[in-house]
């Protein structure tokens, strides 16, 4: 399997999930979001929002080739949530809970290194730099 299959196959699945995920976070009522979770549950909605964000972002810039950039960026952002899932399952429970966040991290961090270094090294330096962005 080439290396871009596997890249897209791990991006729909996560994709998949985390649509899945968000999606249930701001269809629950926030108060259920908070007894289930044992964090305040705006910050569960907010949480939500931003994994249903991250699902869109880990499928459309490549679908479109628009941005496609913005791809590792979106993973790169999932993998924080992701790490912060692992250390409250972690705390909250046994440690065996963490398990599942952390394989998904982990994958989320697949595609990030993976997308990243399909990026052309122009366009690396181009959003590295202010004073290239201003020149241009």
């Amino acid at each position: 399997m080439k290396p871009n299959t596997r890249l897209w196959s791990v991006q729909v699945v996560l994709a998949a999930l985390f649509l899945f995920a968000g999606g249930m976070k701001l269809i629950v009522p926030a108060d259920a979001l908070a007894q289930q979770a044992h964090l305040p549950g705006l910050f569960m909605k907010f949480i939500g929002i931003c994994e249903t964000l991250g699902a869109v972002g880990l499928i459309v810039p490549g679908l479109t080739r628009i941005r496609s950039e913005l791809t590792s960026i979106a993973a790169a952002g999932l993998v924080i949530i992701m790490l912060g899932a692992t250390v409250v399952s972690a705390i909250q429970g046994p440690v065996f809970g963490a398990l599942v966040p952390g394989i998904v991290g982990t994958l989320a961090f697949y595609v990030v290194r993976g997308r990243w270094e399909s990026v052309p090294q122009r366009a690396r330096v181009y959003q590295s730099t202010p004073a290239l962005r201003r020149a241009a």
